[in-house]
């Protein structure tokens, strides 16, 4: 099987009767369709290709009427199949893009149930679902590269980077709460022999070069900020928890200090993600999640794009539904129920 795959294709390109070329990737479609595996192997070295892939790219080369365009999607299964195109920034074989169904590419995340396989879980308040950190692992990192989390909580960012094949360094301001995470991500079998670096302390002032060094590396590839929404959750007593800050102003300014601390040790041209909502108070929207983003660019970095996730399974929100419409229709407002993921590039 594996060797008729590329056969059929080399030799097809060299015929130029139609009905000949349909006859063979015909009885290549039934033959796969009855293969039990989800993805077929090839014999030329290069990574199995997905069954639903490859029927979808026969299925439309049988489908054209001319022998011009017949023979052009030929010659993209082929290339698809034979040759890896990919960018600076990740593993994604842009030859085989369709494969990557499962990643989004659109500015608006529809997420409605969180990822609970393995050690992950939502008991730490506050805590995003794991899949913003894979989505954006997936999209702006490559297997053995470094992630920083300077919000690292319990530890959801270094889970996927841990499953991913992705080294990474969390920073935690609580002993507490590192001891805690760092005792579950051991439960997860490291089948990929990665790196987890924890550390107690605040991102403001860590000595984040000093750990680098350590590592025995000279950068980070990639950073996701996961700060607190200012007061909407109180995280601890620590007066350098963002969660205490006592007005916007001072939030701001603390979350600057972490940027300034951290963005310098982003590779050029690498990416960086921060995760952030909005706040309503006093019967006044607080557009946080702007505020932030400006506080990022004003360190030189460019935005690339603006993502809307879907906030809809919230436990407080889902359990109080009527509640939240109740107050929204006597209030004059809307219940928002996503957050903002901001990415940016470093120049």
């Amino acid at each position: 099987m594996k060797h008729d795959l590329i056969k059929i294709i080399l030799a097809s390109i060299e015929k130029s009767d139609l009905e000949t070329i349909r006859k063979d990737f015909s009885s290549l479609l039934l033959f796969i369709k009855k293969n039990k595996s989800k993805d077929i192997l090839l014999n030329n070295g290069f990574a199995p290709v997905s069954k639903e892939f490859l029927l979808g790219e026969i299925d439309q080369i049988i489908q054209t009427h001319t022998i011009e365009r017949t023979k052009y999607y030929i010659k993209r299964l082929k290339k698809s199949l034979t040759e890896t195109k990919q960018s600076k920034i990740n593993d994604l074989n842009l030859n085989r893009w369709k494969e990557y169904d499962d990643i989004i590419t659109d500015s608006l995340w529809i997420l409605n149930k969180r990822d609970n396989s393995g050690v992950h879980h939502a008991g730490y308040w506050g805590n995003f679902i794991p899949q913003i950190p894979n989505q954006l692992l997936r999209r702006y990192t490559k297997k053995g590269d470094w992630v920083l989390d300077p919000f690292l909580g319990s530890g959801t960012t270094l889970i996927e980077a841990q499953r991913l094949g992705r080294n990474a360094v969390g920073v935690e301001l609580s002993k507490k709460v590192l001891d805690q995470t760092k005792k579950n991500i051991a439960k997860e079998t490291n089948s990929n022999k990665i790196k987890l670096e924890f550390v107690n302390g605040d991102s403001a002032s860590v000595d984040l070069q000093k750990v680098i060094s350590d590592l025995d590396i000279k950068s980070v590839q990639f950073q996701i900020f996961h700060p607190p929404y200012w007061d909407i959750i109180k995280f601890s007593e620590n007066k350098s928890d963002l969660s205490n800050a006592k007005s916007i102003d001072d939030f701001l300014k603390s979350f600057g200090k972490i940027l300034d601390n951290c963005l310098p040790h982003l590779d050029k041209k690498r990416y960086a993600a921060v995760v952030i909502s909005d706040k309503y108070s006093a019967g006044e929207w607080i557009p946080l999640g702007f505020f932030v983003m400006q506080e990022v660019l004003k360190r030189g970095m460019i935005l690339k794009s603006t993502i809307v996730k879907n906030f809809d399974e919230t436990t407080a929100k889902r359990n109080q539904k009527e509640l939240w419409r109740y107050r929204a229709l006597a209030g004059g407002f809307y219940v928002f129920k996503h957050e903002y993921i901001f990415v940016f590039q470093k120049k």
